[in-house]
């Protein structure tokens, strides 16, 4: 039962960072990263430090998620340069 709830889990937690990417980098833009390096960093210390196994598999697959948006970030400032998705009119110079 717990590796069904582990992948029910995972499945949400990748699928939750997705508007997260978008609507950081709408707000943000690139700067936001080091907050995602923090979570990844923070989820690290709380897998390992947790022993309880599907905790610790749901802090792990956060922590990575989070690591993983600081590419996802830089990624999504050049899908909005392509005009792929909306650009931030109130920061539009940082994109010029």
């Amino acid at each position: 039962m717990e590796g069904i709830i582990i992948g029910i889990s995972t499945f949400l937690i990748i699928g939750l960072f997705h508007p997260v990417v978008i609507k950081a980098e709408y707000y943000w833009g690139t700067r936001c990263w080091w907050i995602f390096l923090i979570l990844g960093i923070l989820g690290i210390i709380g897998a390992l430090l947790v022993e309880n196994i599907l905790i610790s598999s749901l802090l792990g697959v956060f922590a990575f998620s989070s690591l993983w948006t600081i590419k996802e970030v830089f990624d999504q400032r050049k899908r909005v340069l392509k005009g792929w998705f909306p650009m931030n009119p109130k920061r539009k110079h940082e994109y010029e």
